[in-house]
């Protein structure tokens, strides 16, 4: 099974960075229709996600993320795709320039994931 891991380093704090994973999380639950919960900590949050052919979490600190999910059948066929998608969508939520719009990613199809 295909895994995917993606980590980032911000300089938000945590309660910024909560923020961007409570969002994160909102959106893969209401596109995708996966099930989600997310537990605060003092030092680290943890977000985990799911449904059928996908499981997954989300690390979030005060200085950090760490994206991993493992990706089942059907969905390993789009595991590149997949992966180049969450890559975008955790850059636009942290505030990084250099992500395609929605509008022009040819990957912004939702019945695939």
């Amino acid at each position: 099974m295909p895994e995917i891991h993606i980590e980032r380093n911000h300089s938000l704090g945590l309660p910024a960075a909560r923020e961007v994973a409570l969002t994160l999380m909102r959106r893969v639950e209401q596109d995708y229709g996966m099930q989600c919960t997310y537990a605060q900590g003092e030092l680290c949050d943890v977000g985990r996600f799911g449904r059928t052919g996908v499981d997954g979490r989300v690390e979030v600190s005060a200085c950090g993320f760490l994206l991993q999910a493992t990706l089942g059948f059907p969905l390993d066929n789009f595991s590149g795709e997949i992966e180049q998608r969450l890559r975008q969508k955790l850059d636009e939520l942290l505030g990084a320039d250099d992500t395609v719009p929605d509008d022009e990613d040819p990957y912004n199809d939702k019945d695939w994931l």
